[in-house]
């Protein structure tokens, strides 16, 4: 119970987070027509908050099934090099390890790194209790949001906007707690770039793919100027 107490205590500051953007979530799926066994499935199987939001936008629109491929890789991409810091960790924990790469997200990356194991802890059940808690939360409110949609009496137009001040704040986030700006602001330039020459409907996959090479050609330099912290403990 000791180690089970620990890891709660390490996800206290994330759990409004997850409640909150899972209910906007399920709020959403709802209203685009999907019932709360949809956002159920939704958390358990794709469980990626930013991705899901979006999913809801391209299933109510004609957006081709590669151009979804394409989107869920771009915005999903950070978390490659997330793992790669996790991966022979995650390895020494046998039957888990499939998992542990499947629920590793912004909040568990977070956590992973500041994390401060006590001597007498199992390290690897805490990393397995994070990624459980996280996950049956996430589940949790993405299902009490779709039933919330369902029995909620007022109007729900403009709840869309979510989006939108979900990802403002992640960027603000990002802006002041990271040490490096540098993929903020490769994202907002090469999305102002790409706006005025390809448009709205058609700029974001060159804008992504632009920020993603900046990083990769510049990754040295943010590591530097975020302190060379590395999460491979």
């Amino acid at each position: 119970m000791k180690t089970f107490r620990f890891a709660i205590k390490q996800i206290i500051p994330l759990l409004f987070s997850y409640f909150f953007v899972g209910i906007a979530f399920g709020i959403l799926i709802h209203k685009a027509g999907y019932s709360a066994q949809w956002a159920f499935l939704a958390g358990v199987f794709i469980y990626a908050g930013s991705m899901q939001i979006v999913m809801v936008s391209l299933l109510t629109s004609e957006v081709s099934l590669y151009m979804v491929a394409i989107m869920t890789f771009f915005i999903n991409a950070r978390h490659i090099f997330y793992g790669i810091g996790f991966v022979d960790r995650f390895r020494k924990m046998g039957w888990r390890y499939p998992y542990m790469v499947l629920t590793m997200t912004d909040e568990t990356y977070s956590v992973r790194c500041s994390i401060k194991y006590p001597e007498d802890v199992d390290e690897q059940n805490i990393d397995f209790y994070i990624a459980l808690i996280c996950h049956l939360l996430w589940i949790f409110s993405c299902t009490i949001g779709a039933l919330l949609g369902q029995i909620m009496p007022f109007d729900m137009t403009g709840i869309e906007f979510s989006a939108t001040a979900f990802f403002v704040t992640v960027c603000i986030n990002q802006w002041r707690l990271f040490g490096s700006h540098i993929p903020a602001i490769a994202g907002f330039v090469s999305a102002i770039v790409f706006y005025i020459l390809f448009g709205a409907d058609t700029f974001l996959l060159p804008a992504l793919s632009v920020s993603l090479v900046v990083m990769m050609m510049m990754k040295d330099r943010i590591d530097i100027q975020m302190g060379g912290m590395k999460c491979d403990n």
